[in-house]
């Protein structure tokens, strides 16, 4: 079974994005055991948008911290693209568990972007709410295919 733990800075406030990852997480309960680590975000400094990413840089790393650095993975626009079927290879080549990390909606600091792999949900820039539904369907869509369940076509 699939260790999951999703790492994301601010919760999710809107209820349709809530009710949406609530239902994936059902779907994965046979494949995969999901845990998010909510980050509470920093007031966005206007003059100081570095300072503000920085600080959040630094609790993004000090959550990282107690996870092996190789089962680590950042979500960025700019990080390495996979299709479903080469996403679902990700877990396949890794032990039981990987950590995904979403940043705040100033994205990572230097630091943190230096740390650690760089994958792309898409090259587009997704809010972090919607960011974590795409992610956990791309999870279930995975494990789907791991398992040979009829979902991917």
């Amino acid at each position: 079974m699939l260790d999951i733990t999703i790492v994301a800075i601010g919760k999710i406030k809107s209820e349709y994005w809530r009710e949406a990852i609530v239902e994936y997480e059902k779907m994965l309960r046979p494949y995969a055991k999901i845990t998010f680590e909510e980050i509470s975000p920093e007031p966005i400094c206007i003059g100081d948008k570095e300072k503000t990413k920085k600080k959040e840089g630094e609790k993004i790393l000090r959550s990282l911290a107690k996870y092996p650095k190789n089962e680590i993975l950042l979500l960025t626009e700019k990080g390495k693209e996979f299709d479903s079927l080469k996403f679902s290879d990700l877990f396949k080549e890794r032990n039981d568990q990987v950590v995904f990390a979403i940043g705040g909606s100033l994205g990572f600091s230097k630091e943190v972007l230096e740390a650690y792999p760089q994958i792309s949900l898409s090259r587009l820039t997704f809010p972090h709410e919607m960011a974590r539904v795409v992610l956990i369907e791309q999870i279930y869509r995975a494990a789907t295919i791991i398992n040979k369940k009829e979902y991917h076509h």
